[in-house]
């Protein structure tokens, strides 16, 4: 007897982050405002520290709302960040400790050469808008691309300091779910490094050396102690990297009505010689990007384990293929047991599709 299909919950919205660079003549204010979450965030550590491990007593997890308790009339030893702010961070603190489950988190510093990345939270309310720019804490910043802010219903965000130094507006906002039948059923995906991914209808995401291509020019700028050209060159791979893998990411959306990649992972292998490339590939980001576009577009996204995939036959599943580190050359194989020939990597991506049709309990077994 076959068991009915279970429906996909429906989905009318979910949440997407908007992101406004900031202009530069707001940075010196910024600055100072992270400067001073700093220290609400080291307060935060410090207390929550001494309750969980008292001299004497009985020791206490403390909770965002106590931390918010002990903070009160904070506002008047800070000359930027508001009641409102203070308590976000305190907040955040509370709930990345409760998930890490240590008495306290890492110390943020304000300066010295492993400064901590600037950060300031605030609430939905503490934020308006102001014409083409917005106001917060008696500020008004100005941003880039302010028609996008026309319309949104914003909740919490940050103002969030990158690597480079810039200063960006992050404000989450609810996206509608806009769900439309694509002109194909489904379709696997297999990651790698001789093409970033390779689909089962055989279209390829072609490998660029978004990295290695300037790895010299940031070389050469780092021992001339030229730090923030480097940044700026590490941002350029990592924009050029996101767009490549944006523009396949969305063609696969729109043409498959199911999209089931690999779980190969970059952190297993950043201890190899191939560190560089693998992490140069993007695979976790266009993980990323498959999984909320599909959700965006009310599509089916799938991970599944690929291990064998490379190696067994798609049309009679003989495990026949090249097999470790000496079969990794091998780009065509022909299946000893039915003689069909087979593309490593398309081969791979149709074993991943199959997979994703198996049984719960068969994919774990996997």
């Amino acid at each position: 007897m076959q068991l009915p299909e279970l429906n996909r919950p429906h989905i009318d919205s979910v949440t997407r982050t908007l992101r406004l660079k900031v202009k530069t003549e707001s940075y010196a204010w910024l600055n100072a405002a992270a400067c001073e979450v700093n220290q609400v965030w080291n307060w935060a550590a410090e207390v929550s520290e001494k309750a969980a491990r008292p001299c004497t007593g009985e020791r206490k997890w403390l909770t965002g709302f106590d931390l918010n308790n002990l903070s009160a009339g904070a506002t008047e030893y800070f000359d930027k960040i508001g009641a409102d702010t203070i308590q976000r961070v305190n907040g955040e603190y509370a709930e990345k400790r409760r998930i890490a489950k240590r008495y306290r988190l890492k110390w943020r510093t304000s300066g010295g050469p492993r400064r901590s990345l600037g950060w300031v939270p605030f609430k939905a309310a503490s934020l308006k808008r102001k014409s083409r720019a917005v106001r917060f804490c008696g500020k008004t910043f100005r941003v880039f691309e302010s028609e996008r802010l026309d319309g949104v219903k914003w909740k919490q965000g940050v103002f969030a300091e990158d690597a480079v130094g810039d200063w960006w507006l992050c404000l989450p906002k609810e996206v509608s779910v806009e769900e439309s039948v694509a002109p194909l059923e489904k379709v696997g995906i297999d990651l790698g490094l001789k093409e970033v991914a390779v689909t089962s209808d055989d279209a390829r995401c072609e490998r660029s050396r978004f990295y290695r291509d300037i790895e010299q020019k940031i070389a050469q700028a780092q021992r001339r102690g030229h730090r923030r050209q480097a940044k700026y060159l590490h941002r350029r791979a990592a924009n050029r990297r996101e767009d490549a893998l944006h523009k396949f990411s969305r063609q696969l959306v729109d043409q498959y009505q199911k999209i089931t990649v690999g779980d190969v992972s970059s952190l297993q292998l950043v201890n190899t010689r191939m560190a560089k490339s693998v992490l140069d590939a993007g695979w976790g980001m266009l993980r990323g990007f498959l999984q909320y576009k599909s959700q965006q577009a009310g599509r089916s996204f799938q991970i599944v384990n690929e291990r064998n995939t490379s190696c067994t036959c798609s049309n009679c599943e003989a495990l026949s293929g090249p097999q470790g580190v000496n079969g990794l050359h091998v780009r065509r194989w022909t299946c000893a047991a039915c003689g069909v020939s087979h593309d490593r990597d398309v081969n791979a991506a149709r074993n991943i599709l199959r997979r994703a049709e198996w049984p719960a309990s068969m994919r774990e077994r996997a």
